[in-house]
């Protein structure tokens, strides 16, 4: 069993920035991979960025480079995705998720979801 916890998203003007945390327990051992997602209303679930958990090697969606950065902490347990320079388009529920695969952009391919943290930029 993994567990993930997603929190410190919040309300913020456009040209802001926001640092998303993402606590893992559990099994964790078997996960190689931590991605984020997000899911805007009324649009599909789409893939934000990843991480390996054995290298950090990293990837990121066109739209996001150059403005978010993931990262992991030295327990290799904690992933953050910290968010500069804010969109509207950025607005909204930001999903953790981990894999057991070593690469992956593709939701079906998670196997463990944490709740999701609500983001909102405003013009």
């Amino acid at each position: 069993q993994v567990q993930l916890v997603e929190s410190g998203g919040g309300l913020v003007q456009a040209g802001g920035s926001l640092r998303l945390s993402c606590a893992a327990s559990g099994r964790t051992f078997s996960r190689f991979m931590m991605g984020w997602f997000r899911q805007a209303p009324g649009k599909e679930r789409e893939f934000v960025a990843a991480i390996s958990r054995r290298d950090d090697s990293t990837w990121y969606v066109d739209s996001v480079k150059g403005r978010f950065t993931i990262s992991i902490d030295n327990a290799r347990n904690t992933v953050y995705l910290q968010m500069n320079s804010l969109k509207p388009e950025d607005t909204a529920v930001y999903y953790c998720a981990a894999s057991s695969l070593f690469y992956s952009t593709s939701a079906d391919s998670y196997d463990n979801w944490g709740q999701g943290t609500q983001v909102t930029v405003s013009s």
